[in-house]
């Protein structure tokens, strides 16, 4: 299926062009474009807001202003740095991928596509990405926006994450890229749609493209795209201690590979079908650090939402009584005070009950 105008591309593309001239937000990336922070937007972004990313952001820069410092850093560094935003292995790719720049480019961001792509936690839409906005080459890129955007100039109704379905938004991409301009034409798709052509009431009466969307004329704009049917959330209860000894409390490394790599946590874990939080609480003490807990008290649940998964986390206080500590879930365990508790990167729902203790 190809329906897209031949008669409308120029069109299309002048308008875009013209509307993101004037309506791009002032991003610190898009200063000079300089590839390095470029790299760094386009890890952050994804799965991101734009405004979440701001502020941590400009700390990134702030505490690795280039590739040399961020690959001398050490992994927990930069986990610390990385702490709320999610998808943790976009830090740690970030990382290996510094360290693969200054070993086989010499601290320079490499700009051939197929050499940005060789780099950890870089795929082909990132890499496009990088390539287009960074170096002005050209590879469209296609992302939850874009989809937006051409599903309802097209008037697409297609489940968009079907393979059929993205190889024909693709191709319409393709069609629309204007040769030589990569670099604000991609911008301006990707703004276009997070500020005008937005998922919820979109500015159709104000819209330049409104002529040639085929879904304004049809009055089908709310409906697309179709991204297919809502996947529900899984329920998880899991229970955690905060356990004192003195003025000091335990806590435990996760695997550097896996969910939340690398970061510190609470010792604990999920609670089985029809068990108790308390007993599920002793039981993986038991299983996990090998010590026995006493005077266990009920603190809080914390409720937290991650993208494919709901957590429901019981936490308690409790004692240090007996044992010696014997990891058999994580990598490292400490007895920190608990004042020093910020220093430390955290899974966000972790977080929210340090907040509470310091």
């Amino acid at each position: 299926m190809d329906r897209l105008d031949p008669s409308k591309i120029g069109r299309i593309q002048s308008n875009l062009l013209d509307w993101f001239s004037v309506n791009q937000r002032p991003l610190p990336w898009r200063v000079h474009y300089e590839p390095y922070q470029v790299w760094i937007s386009e890890m952050m972004l994804q799965q991101t807001q734009v405004k979440t990313v701001l502020p941590y952001f400009d700390r990134w820069m702030k505490a690795f202003p280039d590739i040399k410092s961020l690959a001398a850093a050490s992994e927990e560094e930069v986990l610390k740095l990385w702490e709320g935003l999610g998808y943790y292995s976009r830090a740690r790719n970030l990382h290996k991928a510094a360290m693969q720049i200054m070993e086989k480019h010499g601290g320079e961001f490499p700009s051939n596509f197929d050499e940005i792509l060789e780099l950890p936690g870089i795929g082909k839409y990132t890499a496009s990405a990088i390539a287009s906005i960074a170096f002005n080459q050209d590879y469209p890129v296609v992302d939850g926006n874009v989809i937006r955007v051409i599903s309802r100039l097209m008037n697409y109704g297609e489940d968009t994450k079907q393979p059929l379905a993205e190889a024909q938004i693709s191709s319409w991409a393709d069609k629309l890229f204007p040769k030589g301009k990569g670099r604000m034409f991609n911008q301006a798709m990707m703004e276009f749609g997070a500020l005008q052509c937005r998922p919820g009431a979109p500015e159709c009466s104000k819209c330049p493209l409104s002529s040639d969307c085929t879904a304004y004329q049809k009055g089908t704009v709310e409906m697309l795209p179709n991204r297919g049917p809502k996947k529900e959330l899984e329920n998880i209860d899991v229970a955690i201690a905060v356990i004192r000894k003195g003025d000091e409390v335990f806590i435990q490394k996760r695997p550097s590979v896996g969910l939340m790599g690398g970061l510190w946590e609470f010792p604990g874990g999920k609670i089985k079908m029809g068990e108790k939080p308390q007993a599920a609480l002793e039981r993986e003490i038991g299983e996990e650090v090998g010590i026995r807990i006493i005077k266990i008290t009920p603190i809080r649940v914390i409720k937290h939402a991650y993208t494919r998964f709901k957590v429901n986390l019981h936490c308690f206080e409790a004692e240090y009584s007996e044992g010696e500590i014997q990891l058999n879930a994580a990598m490292e365990g400490r007895w920190v005070h608990k004042d020093s508790l910020g220093d430390y990167p955290f899974p966000a729902a972790n977080r929210l009950l340090i907040n509470d203790l310091i």
